[in-house]
């Protein structure tokens, strides 16, 4: 489980093939503190920690998670934003995350607003996955409040702090994005039988 709080950057330093499988070598400040077997979000996709080395750690994606997310399309030197698994003692600053990514989007639209930057995202709404005006969503792993919610798109205002310290910088029209709707959302919607919220 995690919050959708970015803890630092990864950078990628290797990415090793094996049959339909990714093994991502990523460099970053938690790098040394993680173990074997610890969960750990890669641009909100949860994934374990296979191997370690000097500052790095090793993950694995398979061809299910490369179909369903943007780590395909990862490259060398990319930067990718990395969240431990939440502490049951600790403060849920974000929202609840499973690092479950349930569909891809792309950026269609992004405008800097004087301060602050709005990026508008377009996703197949066939999947049945909606966004509520003013709920929460997870983009690339963050943590982040829905404004202009429609049938097929959103929107969400970043703060200097978010755009400096996650890979939404990097982030620009025409790139994809991964996307976990909130889990309660989700919940309603299943019950409700409802495909289009807004």
């Amino acid at each position: 489980m995690f919050t959708g709080i970015i803890e630092s950057f990864g950078n990628v330093v290797s990415i090793e093939k094996e049959l339909d499988n990714l093994h991502f070598t990523i460099q970053s400040p938690i790098s040394s503190e993680l173990k074997i077997d610890q969960s750990v979000a890669h641009n909100g996709v949860c994934l374990t920690v296979v191997k370690l080395g000097e500052g790095t750690h090793t993950v694995t994606a398979i061809h299910e998670t490369l179909s369903k997310t943007n780590l395909g399309s990862v490259q060398l030197g990319d930067l990718v934003n990395l969240e431990r698994c939440m502490q049951m003692n600790g403060r849920l600053d974000g929202h609840i995350v499973q690092g479950h990514v349930d569909q891809t989007a792309k950026c269609i639209a992004l405008e800097e607003e004087n301060g602050s930057w709005l990026y508008t995202f377009q996703y197949d709404n066939s999947l049945g996955n909606v966004t509520v005006e003013k709920g929460s969503i997870c983009v690339n792993g963050i943590s982040l409040t829905v404004v202009n919610s429609r049938e097929d798109q959103f929107s969400v205002a970043i703060i200097p702090y978010t755009f400096e310290n996650t890979n939404l910088r990097n982030v620009k029209p025409g790139d994809t994005i991964n996307l976990e709707f909130d889990i309660i959302g989700k919940y309603v919607a299943r019950l409700i039988g409802n495909k289009s919220w807004s």
